[in-house]
């Protein structure tokens, strides 16, 4: 049987060459639809949505239980460990091929199983156990410590050395299209003298690739490379919100906390790490070499377009303000696994790690807000007269991402959020 990789690989579903959901992808959502059924876990393919449920229900697999398909959640099926992981994506690829016709030419299975993308409800793909955020890439620390502490001290002494990250609120994580709420908080400008309380008046976004982890690890065990690997699941777009005076005003000495957990944004599609596999390299040269725990010996990042477009609220339509890569990040997300679960942390099924603001050498790839108009400094042109140093209320951000194949994109989709003003 052909791998689900197979670049030659075509559906008896029509899929256009730039769409994001080709048959050599097969992400993996949550989705309603107007059946008045609920809630339930399908698969992309082009402009439909391939109910797994409906297949399980119609004994289409032999390892996968209907239950697991008829969950809120991929935390289920997660559970059930890469080899399920691999086998039911090879079944699923099977069904869709245009010269296999189990599905192609049973047209009773194919009406109920197949499902309009334009008629249904995405919802969180996985129920997030756990959130960490990472600062990962060298790039983007690098601006932000030459913005506010100098060129010679950009980055801080352990920042080469080790993944820097922090523990945020799995609470508000949120898929995409869910209005965010400015937030309020604390803010002390440096202009007064005492702090005061009230909405967030420089509201960013972080442009990020989420992990899922989808397998656990106990407490008190590290982890190998090769372990880590195998426990990640799949990638989805993340949007790590960002209210930029809050944090500046209580980052000294715990760091982030009320100015990051107000939401972050996730694609709805998890793409899986198989299907990334063709799209994987080295990343950047690390010097100094890291300690042997982190050492890796295979390519662990990912060759994978990004791009941010933002719609201020008096524009009709939006405007492209970055493009870069997940390539450029220095700490892979396997590197970022093996860290957090160093100290004898336990890692959960549905634990999701962000990888941190992804931004690339040149000024047009930054990948925040903060970056592109340098700390507000240097507003950005949109369209009519319109700038923008920060969010205001009323704009909407849209983040894509896709690896390019041979003829055929392996794509997110795009993760949306909205802006409105505090209640």
């Amino acid at each position: 049987m052909p791998h689900p990789n197979d670049p030659k690989l075509r559906s008896f579903i029509d899929v256009a060459p730039d769409s994001h959901f080709p048959i050599q992808n097969l992400p993996y959502g949550v989705f309603s639809a107007k059946d008045g059924l609920a809630p339930r876990v399908g698969v992309a393919i082009g402009d439909y949505v391939l109910d797994l449920w409906q297949l399980a229900q119609d004994c289409r697999f032999d390892v996968v239980e209907p239950a697991v398909f008829a969950a809120s959640g991929l935390n289920p099926f997660m559970a059930l460990g890469p080899k399920v992981w691999s086998s039911t994506r090879a079944r699923i690829s099977e069904l869709l091929r245009q010269d296999y016709p189990e599905l192609r030419d049973n047209e009773e299975l194919r009406k109920r199983a197949l499902v309009p993308m334009a008629d249904v409800t995405l919802h969180m793909p996985f129920a997030v156990s756990g959130y960490t955020d990472f600062y990962s890439s060298k790039e983007h620390a690098t601006n932000v410590g030459v913005m506010f502490r100098g060129k010679d001290n950009a980055l801080q002494p352990n920042w080469l050395h080790m993944p820097i990250g922090y523990n945020g609120r799995a609470s508000t994580v949120v898929v995409s299209g869910t209005k965010v709420t400015r937030p309020r908080g604390q803010l002390k400008p440096p202009t007064a003298d005492v702090p005061s309380f009230g909405p967030c008046k420089r509201l960013d976004f972080e442009l990020e690739m989420g992990v899922v982890v989808g397998q656990p690890s106990a407490m008190g065990e590290m982890l190998t490379e090769q372990q880590a690997e195998e426990m990640i699941f799949g990638f989805v777009i993340l949007n790590d919100w960002s209210a930029r005076d809050i944090q500046q005003w209580e980052y000294v000495p715990l760091g982030p906390f009320q100015a990051k957990v107000f939401a972050t944004s996730i694609s709805p599609w998890v793409v899986t790490r198989e299907a990334l596999q063709p799209f994987r390299l080295h990343g950047p040269a690390q010097q100094p070499q890291p300690l042997p725990y982190l050492q890796q010996t295979q390519p662990n990042n990912y060759d994978m377009a990004l791009e941010v477009d933002l719609r201020a609220a008096p524009m009709n339509a939006p405007k492209n303000i970055s493009r870069t890569n997940f390539k450029y990040m220095y700490w892979s997300s396997v590197q970022q696994l093996v860290h957090h679960a160093s100290s004898g942390c336990a890692m959960n099924v549905g634990d999701l790690l962000g990888s941190g603001t992804i931004s690339g050498p040149e000024k047009d790839q930054r990948g925040s807000l903060l970056e592109i108009s340098w700390n507000g400094t240097e507003p950005v042109e949109l369209a009519d007269g319109v700038r923008r140093s920060f969010l205001e209320d009323g704009d909407s951000l849209v983040m894509r991402g896709w690896c390019q194949g041979d003829g055929y994109r392996v794509g997110f989709g795009e993760v949306e959020g909205t802006i409105q003003a505090a209640g």
